[in-house]
């Protein structure tokens, strides 16, 4: 990739000479002549394009002619490095800014590139306008490299989608398991219902015995057994403690 580089700052100053020499013709012609080289600023001295993000390069123009011109736009385009076909042109940039004769200048020109990591030839131009007449200037014709952008954990935008994404994951996920899959149903507990009807008191105690449970009513007899034995007992020994009392008053 640095060898590319590299061949293409010495094509780019080739097309510069190139230009220079021709211009005693090219006024002949009828074309003024304009000279612009393109190239990359110094953090990027190995010319990377890198995808999604803006790429820039710089353009230096010079009018060397003895009239004034009209910058209109610089565009670009890239093209396979073997066979030369056409992949993609870049968005052009309009200018319309005067260029005085003899004077030079520096413009950006800011691209950007989606394409499969490799090598392409990249073709930066530079159009301007004379006496109703648009000429073309060849500013960067050489080999580049197309990367994809380093990744970073602390990547802002690279968290902010991801948490959008999984957001939206989430509430549709969760709307398909509400829609689709059948929630459990709740269990409802039993209510005793209440006797209707009026409770009627039967026997000596008040109350009805079908309404109370059976160990209760079983407890409640032994009770009631064991008291009358204890009466009986107490009225047996009354009645024999009297009877002695009469013996003796016989006696």
């Amino acid at each position: 990739m640095r060898l590319f580089s590299f061949i293409g700052l010495f094509l780019g100053s080739v097309a510069f000479v190139q230009n220079a020499v021709a211009s005693p013709v090219d006024a002949e012609a009828g074309e003024p002549v304009v000279l612009a080289v393109a190239a990359f600023p110094e953090d990027n001295a190995f010319g990377h394009v890198v995808n999604g993000e803006r790429n820039k390069i710089i353009l230096a123009i010079e009018n060397k002619s003895d009239r004034n011109v009209t910058l209109k736009n610089i565009a670009g385009s890239f093209h396979h490095p073997e066979t030369n076909k056409l992949v993609k042109n870049t968005t052009a940039l309009n200018y319309g800014i005067p260029l005085l004769e003899g004077a030079s200048m520096q413009l950006p020109y800011m691209f950007h590139s989606e394409f499969k990591p490799g090598d392409y030839r990249l073709n930066i131009w530079l159009e301007h306008v004379a006496d109703g007449q648009t000429f073309r200037v060849t500013a960067y014709d050489s080999i580049v490299s197309v990367v994809e952008p380093e990744g970073s954990w602390l990547d802002l935008k690279l968290w902010t989608t991801y948490l959008i994404v999984s957001g939206l994951l989430g509430g549709l996920a969760f709307y398909l398991y509400t829609t689709f899959v059948p929630q459990p149903k709740k269990r409802k507990t039993p209510q005793v219902s209440a006797p209707v009807g009026t409770v009627t008191a039967t026997g000596a105690g008040g109350y009805q015995e079908e309404w109370i449970p059976e160990h209760h009513l079983k407890k409640s007899k032994k009770s009631k057994a064991s008291g009358a034995a204890t009466s009986g007992d107490e009225t047996s020994g009354v009645e024999s403690g009297t009877e002695g009392r009469r013996r003796k008053g016989k006696k």
